[in-house]
């Protein structure tokens, strides 16, 4: 499909897919826990199980997929990637909505898992045009629209979960649907042909994508560091909604709504503090403040007696959010033009596989410390192990900021 060769990309185009991509997510969120509940026959324990394995399963599939399809996109361009990710979204999305048993759900979390290329083919599209100096503000501006989709989602979802748990994934088959069209006919190709890098399986497949990382100073330090943040983080997701009906008993709606303002706060945070916080301390620096400000605010997680309480602290741990961006642009600056999407998509794949043990983790800890004559009932233990990855990632980052520089690679031709 032909775009105008006046529409000039930039970073609000991607700003508008992220934000429909981001909606459709975020819609099935609060009713997913409960339809795999509802497919174990009620119970909170066997569910939070196999709610864990069916994340897991998705994470593995993109650890494998990530890298390829960010290879890919080095070669044939962003758009392409980004558009075969939504036509998985929408044939998962359809899948689970129609899904008369468990398995099937597993199906569509498979096929979902092997296109999803979307979020790392975004973050490559973000470093092909804007220079490095801007590239924070611009990754800001990316979590600023998952912040705006989060904040949609989720509260549509909650809504129409409490009238029927299947409703919100044809909506979110819609959105992607839309975002496909978009995508189509809207955004432009981001990636010029002189930055274009021949495909090469060494790079693509998940195990060399990753060993390729060593090459490239500060890159694997800062990997594991991605790795050991994103798996907290994959915890905290994938345990809120079964964590907050257990521990408060929230409805779906209610789920739907504290997701809202985390997305509303997020936004806000990544839209208007990321910059300003970010050129006063420096990438550095505030890549070692958000790990810190993110742990404590997941211990804080797991103690609060009320519900209230959730909201405040919501508000509070968005602060973190300075740590993506931060990471990004530090990443970024050491990554040559001709190899970002491979960078970006061997980072999604670590994501990926932060997916494959986070969930099973903090869903296993959780169903095992509430299930019937437990010694010690700890619903909470999820937040501390992940607020322990996340200090764990902090001397990760202290050690790797604190070797000697190397020399930075060309800067990207925007």
């Amino acid at each position: 499909m032909v775009i105008s060769s006046d529409r000039q990309p930039a970073v609000g185009f991607i700003f508008v897919t992220l934000v429909l991509i981001v909606l459709g997510f975020g819609i099935i969120i609060p009713v997913l826990p409960g339809l795999v509940t509802e497919f174990e026959g009620g119970s909170t324990a066997e569910g939070a199980h196999s709610f864990g394995w069916l994340v897991g399963s998705f994470a593995l599939m993109q650890f494998i997929a990530a890298p390829v399809l960010g290879a890919l996109s080095d070669q044939y361009g962003r758009r392409r990637i980004i558009l075969i990710a939504l036509g998985g979204s929408a044939v998962d999305y359809l899948l689970m909505g129609f899904a008369p048993s468990l398995g099937w759900l597993f199906v569509a979390r498979i096929i979902a898992g092997l296109t999803a290329g979307a979020l790392a083919t975004c973050n490559a599209y973000v470093a092909d045009v804007t220079p490095p100096e801007k590239r924070a503000q611009g990754f800001g501006l990316l979590g600023a629209a998952f912040g705006l989709g989060f904040a949609i989602g989720p509260a549509i979802g909650g809504f129409l979960g409490g009238i029927n748990l299947r409703l919100p994934f044809f909506l979110a088959a819609g959105c992607v649907g839309f975002n496909w069209l978009y995508g189509a006919w809207v955004l432009p190709e981001s990636l010029p042909l002189a930055n274009r890098r021949k495909f090469e399986w060494r790079r693509a497949n998940p195990v060399g994508a990753l060993l390729n990382l060593r090459r490239l100073h500060g890159i694997g330090g800062l990997a594991g560091v991605h790795f050991l943040f994103m798996t907290g983080h994959t915890m905290l997701q994938s345990i809120w909604v079964l964590y907050m009906g257990y521990r408060f008993g929230w409805s779906p709606g209610q789920v739907g709504i504290s997701l809202m303002v985390v997305g509303v706060a997020s936004a806000i945070v990544q839209m208007r503090l990321v910059g300003p916080i970010l050129q006063r301390t420096g990438e550095k620096t505030g890549l070692v403040l958000g790990l810190l400000w993110t742990a404590i605010v997941f211990v804080l997680y797991g103690v609060a007696p009320q519900g209230w309480m959730i909201y405040v602290l919501v508000c509070l741990g968005t602060l973190g959010g300075i740590t993506g961006p931060a990471a990004q642009a530090l990443i970024t600056r050491r990554v040559p033009a001709d190899e970002q999407g491979a960078v970006q998509g061997s980072f999604g794949s670590l994501a990926s596989l932060a997916g494959v043990f986070g969930p099973p983790l903090a869903a296993w800890s959780f169903g095992a410390c509430i299930a019937p004559g437990t010694r010690v009932q700890l619903p909470g233990v999820a937040f501390f192990e992940a607020a322990l990855l996340c200090l764990a990632a902090l001397v990760l980052a202290l050690r790797t900021l604190g070797a000697p520089p190397a020399a930075a690679p060309a800067p990207a031709r925007v």
